[in-house]
């Protein structure tokens, strides 16, 4: 009896296992999701600052009116350094207003930042702390302009959850805090295996009843766009001694943490993949069957030489779609499901999951949903229509036996 995709999904996290943790750059990370809280070194902002080009007011500013003005305060300098000698112990504002730039360390006890535009004169006429004796300033709330320090976040507090995805943002996050290393997953190195007598390389002209290899370079592509590095390549022929000897090689060379393998696992006379890695030389384990889906039912699991194969059926859509259920979740990184609505009627199969390749776009539906996700299939359900899913940017679940109306909610898996 066919297993369903999820029973398959367990049992490949099963054979796989997980990747040891790896404190990488933050730049490395950037696609890959943390393994625990980071917390923030320190408080950000890390002082009060000013959010505009303008004037520190002190609450006796805060009614508006005209003022002396005091020492500019640049962004970077400390304004302790600056204002030494005013009156008061906090070196801080006083009678008189005080020019600050964007970014700038607020002097003590600043109720609030007046833009200099809003003010007369309406810009700073000089260059350096040389200014104007008096500025006239509008009226303003407490706390105007004001980013007061920790406003974004407090020293201690969780700075990135676990499982939070590593982002440029998180990568700037990183830096403001002055943190080196994140805790993520080591990359996956795979050898992915291709092939069959039938089967040339990408750029040959094909014989009269061979075809160009398209899956070798689709799964090295998958496996980029997935967060995982192919650490070498396996071509197959019909021959199974040869291929065995070749897989061992590449393992051998590679010490891969995985071998995903595309064809040659189904019950012809030829599915060498079957014939090597069910039992023989070298096979700790190996389990042929079939998963209630289409496309992609035949798959296979099996440990050669120490190490987990994941054998995925060899049509190009099957390839595709069986690496994203079962191969890119447990050895890379993928996003996560959402829910979208059909823009068109669909018929399930018996007895089976369809995945079908789709399009997302997020509308307006009929008016009784407003904002939603629509789902359109795209091209045809057969697994050799390779050009007729290039377009797809997702794969919508349909359940076993399910006719499904215009408008019905589907699982959708991104690509």
């Amino acid at each position: 009896m066919a297993c369903t995709p999820e029973d398959h999904l367990a049992a490949v996290r099963a054979l796989l296992g997980e990747l040891p943790v790896e404190h990488a750059t933050p730049a490395d990370a950037v696609g890959r999701r943390l393994v625990q809280d980071v917390t923030a070194v320190e408080d950000s902002p890390r002082f009060d600052n000013s959010q505009m080009d303008g004037y520190a007011l002190g609450d006796a500013h805060l009614a508006g009116g005209t003022f002396p003005v005091g020492p500019t305060i640049p962004a970077g300098a400390d304004p302790r350094e600056i204002l030494a000698g005013l009156a008061g112990p906090a070196a801080g504002v006083d009678d008189r207003v005080i020019p600050v730039m964007t970014g700038a360390r607020l002097p003590a006890n600043t109720a609030a930042v007046v833009p200099v535009e809003t003010c007369e004169p309406s810009e700073f006429l000089n260059s350096g702390n040389s200014e104007p004796a008096t500025v006239t300033v509008p009226a303003a709330p407490a706390g105007q302009f004001v980013r007061t320090r920790g406003s974004d976040i407090r020293a201690g507090a969780v700075l990135l959850p676990a499982g939070h995805r590593v982002n440029p943002r998180t990568v700037g996050v990183a830096a403001a805090q002055g943190i080196t290393g994140l805790p993520v997953r080591r990359r996956a190195r795979i050898v992915v295996c291709t092939g069959g007598d039938e089967i040339g390389s990408a750029g040959d002209i094909p014989g009269a009843a061979s075809i160009r290899d398209a899956n070798g370079p689709m799964l090295e592509a998958l496996c980029t766009a997935h967060g995982i590095t192919v650490a070498g390549t396996v071509r197959t022929s019909d021959n199974p001694d040869a291929f065995r000897a070749s897989l061992a090689d590449a393992v051998d060379r590679a010490r891969p943490d995985a071998v995903v393998t595309s064809g040659g696992i189904s019950h012809g006379r030829f599915e060498v993949v079957r014939q090597v890695l069910q039992s023989g030389a070298g096979v700790e384990t190996g389990w042929f069957g079939h998963v209630a889906q289409q496309p992609g039912g035949p798959q296979g699991l099996a440990r050669f030489h120490g190490v987990p194969v994941v054998c995925l059926p060899g049509n190009p859509v099957s390839t595709a779609v069986s690496f994203r259920l079962f191969a890119a979740p447990v050895l890379g990184e993928v996003d996560a499901t959402v829910t979208g609505r059909l823009t068109a009627p669909v018929q399930g199969l018996a007895g089976r999951d369809c995945f079908l390749r789709a399009r997302t776009e997020v509308g307006v539906d009929d008016g009784a949903h407003g904002a939603v996700v629509t789902v359109t299939p795209v091209g045809g359900t057969g697994s050799h229509l390779l050009a007729q899913s290039a377009e797809a940017d997702c794969l919508a679940r349909i359940p076993a036996g399910e006719d499904l109306d215009r408008g019905a909610v589907v699982t959708v898996y991104p690509l």
